[in-house]
C-alpha cells in the first residue's frame, strides 16, 4: 500500500515521550518514501520540506521531532531515545537549610520544656506547623539522619539527640568564638544569596522582625520564602561584613546561568579569587566565620583513601617520608596515612588566610542561624522586593547594591548581638538534655544511628 494513501495518524499530543520505536516508525517511513521516489521517477519528486511535512501527517509525530530524528539518523546511522527519566529532587534537597533549623530548634525546645523529643512527637509538630513541608515518617528520619541527630533509647523511653561529633563540633565553635571575642579580635561573617529579578513582596521591615523574635533565622525574615523558584533570571552575590558593616568593595554578584533550585553555583575558582581579593580590606589580626560550602572546603593536599591503588598509596606515604615494607596489605597502608593524615588535611582557604595573619572559623554544618550576615541579606532582600517595579535584572542588581549600602553598621550590631543570643541557646541546650536525661531510669542506656540515608560533613577543620 502507498504510505501516501495511509489515512493521516492520530495526532500525537504535545509534550508526550516520542520512545525509541516511534523514531524508527519515522525513520521506516522515510526511507519506503526514497526507496518509491527511486523506483518510481515519475512520482512528483518531494524536497526535504515537503518530505517532513508529509511523515509527520502520516506518523501523527510533530515536524520538529520528525525532522530532528532525521538529522541525527544522518549524522549518526541510528537513533536513540531521549531520557525520560525524571530527574526528581531528594527530600534533602526538598527541605531546605531554614526548614532544617526550625526542626532541630523544635527538638530542642522540647528539651527546654523537660519533655523528651521521640520521632512521633517531633513528627507530629512538624507535620502541624503550615510553615514546614509536610513529611512522611522515613522521609523525616531521613532529614534527622542529615541533622546527624541520632535515637537514643534508654529503658522504654527513647529520645532524640544530636550525634557526639556534632556537639563537639558547635561547642569548639562556640568556644572559639567567645574566646576572640574576649581578645577583642575582629570578626567578619561571609555568605552567599541570590535574588530574582521578580523580587516582590509586602512591606515588612527586618529590623523589626529581629528585635520582636527569636525565630528570625527559621526562615527569610521578609517573606517566608526560602529557595529561589527556579524561574526568571536571578542574581547571586557574596559578601562579608562585620559590626562596622559590610566591608566595602566586598560585594560580588553575577547572574545565575542556571535555573537549578540550589543557588549556590559558586565554584572554588571564583570564590578563591574574591577571597585573595578581600583578605587586604580586612582589619589585622582578623577571625572569618563561614560554612562548609564546597567551594570554601578545597583541600590543600590530596589525601589517600580506600578508592586508591595500593601503589599510589605507597607512592603517597613514601613522599612523606614513611618506610614501607614489603609485602604490606593496603589495610595496613591505611593505618599509616591515619597516623600522618591530620598535618596534611589542610584547606586551601584557611592556609592562605593564616599565611595573612587571619584564622579562618568554620560553622557546624546547617547552623545559618550562628552567622548574622544572614540578617544582613534579608534586609537587603527587603530593600530589592520593596523597590522593585520593573523586574528587569539590571534593574535588581542597582538595588541590591543600593541594598546593601541600605544595611548600616547599627543595624550590623543588633544583628550580632542577636546571634550571641543564639549562641547563648546552644551552649545552654547540651546542659538541659544532660538534665532530662539524667532524670530518666538508669536502668541502661544506648546509641542508635539512624540507617544511613545520606552523606554529611562531620569534620572541624578550624585552622585555629
Amino acid at each position: 500500500m502507498d504510505v501516501q494513501d495511509v489515512t493521516p495518524a492520530t495526532k500525537n499530543p504535545r509534550g508526550k515521550f516520542i520512545g525509541t520505536g516511534q523514531r524508527k516508525m519515522i525513520i521506516n517511513v522515510y526511507k519506503d518514501k526514497v526507496q518509491q521516489q527511486l523506483e518510481n521517477p515519475e512520482m512528483t519528486q518531494l524536497n526535504y520540506r515537503q518530505m517532513i511535512l508529509d511523515i509527520s501527517k502520516s506518523t501523527g509525530i510533530g515536524q520538529r521531532t520528525v525532522q530532528t530524528t532525521l538529522s541525527e539518523y544522518k549524522k549518526q546511522g541510528t537513533v536513540s531515545s531521549p531520557n525520560k527519566k525524571k530527574i526528581r529532587p531528594t527530600v534533602i534537597q526538598k527541605v531546605d537549610e531554614f526548614d532544617k533549623n526550625a526542626i532541630r530548634r523544635k527538638i530542642h525546645n522540647f528539651w527546654r520544656a523537660s519533655e523528651v523529643p521521640t520521632i512521633s512527637k517531633i513528627l507530629t509538630a512538624v507535620n502541624e506547623d503550615e510553615t514546614l513541608p509536610n513529611l512522611k515518617r522515613t522521609s523525616f528520619q531521613t532529614v534527622l539522619k542529615d541533622l546527624q541527630f541520632e535515637y537514643v533509647k534508654k529503658n522504654r523511653n527513647s529520645a532524640l539527640l544530636e550525634r557526639e561529633d556534632l556537639i563537639t563540633w558547635r561547642r569548639n565553635y562556640l568556644n572559639k568564638i567567645r574566646h576572640y571575642r574576649a581578645q577583642n579580635r575582629p570578626i567578619y561573617y561571609l555568605d552567599e544569596t541570590w535574588v530574582n529579578a521578580g523580587e516582590t513582596h509586602n512591606r515588612t521591615s527586618v529590623d523589626s522582625m529581629v528585635e520582636s523574635s527569636s525565630d528570625a533565622f527559621l526562615k527569610d525574615p521578609t517573606t517566608g520564602q526560602k529557595e529561589p523558584s527556579g524561574k526568571g533570571k536571578r542574581l547571586i552575590a557574596l559578601h562579608i561584613g562585620s559590626t562596622d558593616g559590610f566591608v566595602p568593595g566586598g560585594l560580588l554578584c553575577f547572574e545565575s546561568k542556571t535555573n537549578s533550585a540550589d543557588y549556590h553555583e559558586m565554584n572554588d575558582g571564583t570564590f578563591y579569587e574574591w577571597f585573595v581579593k578581600i583578605l587586604p580590606l580586612l582589619k589585622e589580626n582578623a577571625i572569618i566565620v563561614m560554612d562548609n560550602a564546597s567551594y570554601h572546603s578545597v583541600k590543600k593536599y590530596k589525601i589517600p583513601d580506600k578508592s586508591w591503588r595500593k601503589q599510589a598509596i605507597i607512592d603517597w606515604l613514601e613522599s612523606k617520608g614513611v618506610i614501607v615494607t614489603h609485602p604490606i596489605v593496603k589495610n595496613d597502608l591505611m593505618k599509616k596515612v591515619k597516623k600522618i593524615k591530620k598535618q596534611y588535611d589542610k584547606y586551601i582557604i584557611d592556609e592562605y588566610a593564616k599565611d595573612n595573619n587571619k584564622i579562618v572559623l568554620r560553622l557546624p554544618p546547617y547552623h545559618c542561624e550562628l552567622n548574622p550576615i544572614e540578617l544582613a541579606w534579608s534586609s537587603v532582600k527587603t530593600y530589592v522586593r520593596t523597590h522593585n517595579n520593573s523586574y528587569k535584572l539590571k534593574d535588581v542588581l542597582k538595588l541590591l547594591k543600593k541594598g546593601v549600602d541600605h544595611v548600616t553598621p547599627e543595624m550590623w550590631k543588633n544583628f550580632v548581638e542577636h546571634v550571641k543570643k543564639v549562641e547563648e541557646e546552644f551552649w545552654e541546650i547540651e546542659h538541659v538534655t544532660d538534665s532530662v536525661m539524667d532524670e530518666q531510669p538508669e536502668e541502661g542506656e544506648r546509641r542508635v544511628l539512624m540507617i544511613r540515608t545520606c552523606d554529611t560533613s562531620s569534620s572541624d577543620s578550624d585552622s585555629d
